[in-house]
């Protein structure tokens, strides 16, 4: 069997994932920044945004142009929206567009400032950036507390990024006493939105039976759907209870073609356990050039095997020097990370 790789969602930074938050307003297939002011690629196809109307739906300009990068007429636009119309959602675009640097100096006073007006006015996506200012201490002195009562009222309102990160808390258990079942909760929240993060924590719960009844098949089920949604981390999971037949038929095959796609993305766990299946041919053809390969990155990246540290010893000279070779270019990337 394959071992259970040793991941829990405790591990997180609780502040860490919350830069994966993005606006809930539909995207455009151009650069787009997250609530925090951090650019990120927009994948969605949508022509603008849109503002819920009474009955029907405008289209939100400032968002078209902010999504297609035309910041200077994204500002305009959503200062505009304020000063005719109290428009919550164009104060936050502009607390984005500040936290970012984007068309105008970054200036984190003034996103704050957008963003709490915002958040005051109901916007979901506002309380949760002003949460991740007050946590992490943007546009003035920092307040946990106060992020995480900004959090809580994002989550409540289904953003899935604060009910994730709020978790988090719940299972950190320093601003407030550890309570896994609020954490579940919270999580079940954020998995329900498809957030994969959430996804794979929630079945890490299940797992080990941390917070909900323990379920093995569930768990199952969260880390497919994360795993699918290129979470690293359920895809090691997901790819060794494959391989084990734990909570799902087994299919080594299909375990092993999980196991290379997190490989390839820098798991050493995965790298290890695809080496494995590369030595034994059970789950892939024999290859003894490409098990070394990967044991030497998953080894050089801090996994202990001595079952392949043997299986390498024992190799033939041409195999083993051909292992090495093709593990040299990881090996040399992992010596001289791109800055």
């Amino acid at each position: 069997m394959l071992g259970a790789a040793p991941r829990t969602a405790a591990a997180h930074d609780p502040l860490a994932p919350a830069a994966h938050s993005k606006a809930h307003r539909p995207k455009v297939n151009t650069r787009a920044a997250k609530s925090d002011g951090s650019a990120q690629d927009g994948l969605g196809q949508a022509d603008v945004g849109t503002k819920a109307g009474a009955g029907t739906a405008e289209p939100d300009l400032a968002y078209g142009a902010f999504q297609r990068g035309y910041y200077l007429q994204a500002f305009a636009l959503a200062t505009e929206g304020v000063v005719q119309q109290s428009d919550p959602i164009s104060m936050t675009l502009l607390g984005v567009l500040y936290a970012g640097g984007l068309g105008v100096p970054r200036d984190d006073v003034k996103a704050a400032e957008w963003y709490r007006l915002a958040a005051e006015r109901g916007d979901r996506e506002a309380m949760l950036a002003l949460a991740l200012f007050r946590l992490k201490g943007r546009g003035g002195q920092g307040d946990r507390m106060a992020g995480a009562r900004w959090l809580a009222a994002a989550a409540k309102l289904g953003e899935p990024v604060a009910a994730y990160d709020l978790a988090l808390l719940y299972i950190e258990g320093q601003l407030f006493p550890q309570n896994f079942g609020r954490a579940a909760q919270l999580l079940r929240i954020a998995a329900d939105a498809g957030n994969p993060q959430a996804l794979y924590a929630l079945g890490t719960f299940y797992k080990a039976g941390r917070g909900v009844p323990k379920d093995m098949r569930e768990a199952v089920r969260l880390w497919a759907k994360a795993a699918i949604a290129d979470n690293t981390d359920a895809q090691v999971e997901y790819a060794i209870a494959l391989y084990n037949g734990d909570g799902t038929p087994t299919n080594q095959h299909a375990a092993a073609a999980w196991f290379r796609t997190a490989a390839l993305k820098g798991s050493a766990i995965a790298q290890d356990r695809l080496a494995r299946i590369l030595a034994t041919g059970r789950g892939a053809p024999k290859s003894p050039i490409e098990a070394t390969k990967w044991h030497l990155i998953s080894k050089a990246r801090g996994e202990t095997d001595i079952l392949l540290d043997d299986f390498v010893a024992n190799l033939d000279p041409f195999s083993r020097a051909e292992g090495e070779k093709e593990a040299k270019v990881w090996l040399d990337a992992l010596k001289h990370p791109l800055m």
